[in-house]
Formats: structure tokens, C-alpha cells, sequence
């Protein structure tokens, strides 16, 4: 088959697979966004609030990045990743765009919904247990660098994948591993060690 009928088939192919309209074109778009954005909402948030450590800000730069990543759905290309990885690279970019105009690190000072659940822990039996763990592990993360934070949160925030870290950070799967996994070791070590 020479090159012009392989291209032709790709065409007809792709002439096939898309809707026969443009609105159901646009109303099958707006659906698999709105499955991406119902299904990834919560996990983003918890991305970018660990990225910027403020929860007010968290908020805005995760309509952003949903704001951003649906100007751009079409731009979406299936054969580079997922959409949650794709999602999450927006979300980050938009994180640090946030925190390159803020030109510092957002610390949180109080966070009320940690206060809630804390509160929440001392009407059970192990109150005292639960929140000496708690502050444990929030005093570990907050000894990591942003690096590591970041990679933290998109491995159990995010739930991706080391290869959807990758290609998120930009570097190999096999640095991801090893980046994820020495974060993980330093965190326990820290978590471990008597205060």
C-alpha cells in the first residue's frame, strides 16, 4: 500500500470514529470533562493545598486548573498519558505559576478542617493516640522539602502512578521510583524517630 492510501485510511477511519455533529461533538466533550473533573475534583485539590500549603488559594488554583485544562480539552493527546496525569500536569503548572507570583512559600498558620477532624479524634477512645500521630506525620512532611512534598501528594493525593509522576515532573519513571521512594524512606524515618 503506498503512502496516499495509508493516509486516506487514517482519515476515513478517523472521518468514522467522530460524531456526526458538532454538537455531539461538543456534548460528548462536555461529558468526559465532567467525568474527569467529578472523578479528579477532590484528588486535585488535595495536590495543590499540599503544593501551596494555604487552602484559600488551593481553591482558586483548582478552578484554574479545570478552567484551564477544558479551554484545552481538545488538545488532549491519548497516546501521551491518561487524562489524570494530563489534569494533573495543569494543576501543577498552575500551583507554580501561583507560587512564582507569590514569589515565596505560602505557609498555612491555622487550617480549621484539620482543627475539625482533630476534635473530631478526641471523642473516640484513642483520641490522644490518633492525634499524636497526626501531628507526627504533619511535622514530618513539613521537614520535607517542596520536591518531596509534591511527590507525596501525587503519589497518595493524586493516586498516580510512577509512570504518571514522570511524565507530570517531566523526568524518567525509573527517577520517579527512586525519587518517590527515598522521599518515603526519609518521611518514615522521621515519623519513627523519638521527638
Amino acid at each position: 500500500m503506498d503512502p496516499v492510501d495509508r493516509r486516506s485510511e487514517g482519515v476515513n477511519a478517523t472521518a468514522t470514529a467522530m460524531p456526526a455533529t458538532p454538537a455531539a461533538d461538543a456534548a460528548s466533550s462536555w461529558e468526559r470533562f465532567e467525568a474527569l473533573y467529578r472523578s479528579s475534583r477532590d484528588d486535585v485539590y488535595a495536590y495543590v493545598a499540599t503544593l501551596l500549603r494555604d487552602a484559600a488559594a488551593a481553591e482558586d488554583v483548582t478552578a484554574l486548573a479545570f478552567e484551564r485544562a477544558y479551554r484545552r480539552r481538545r488538545s488532549f493527546d491519548r497516546h501521551r498519558g491518561d487524562e489524570r496525569a494530563w489534569l494533573f500536569g495543569i494543576a501543577r503548572n498552575a500551583a507554580l505559576d501561583e507560587l512564582r507570583r507569590r514569589r515565596r512559600h505560602a505557609t498555612l498558620v491555622h487550617d480549621p478542617a484539620s482543627e475539625d477532624r482533630d476534635l473530631a479524634l478526641a471523642a473516640s477512645e484513642d483520641a490522644a493516640d490518633a492525634i499524636l500521630r497526626r501531628s507526627t506525620v504533619r511535622a514530618a512532611l513539613d521537614a520535607l522539602d517542596a520536591r518531596e512534598r509534591e511527590l507525596v501528594a501525587l503519589k497518595f493525593h493524586a493516586g498516580l502512578s510512577n509512570a504518571e509522576i514522570a511524565r507530570v515532573l517531566g523526568v524518567s519513571e525509573s527517577n520517579a521510583g527512586t525519587l518517590l521512594h527515598r522521599t518515603i524512606t526519609k518521611l518514615r524515618k522521621a515519623c519513627h524517630e523519638p521527638s
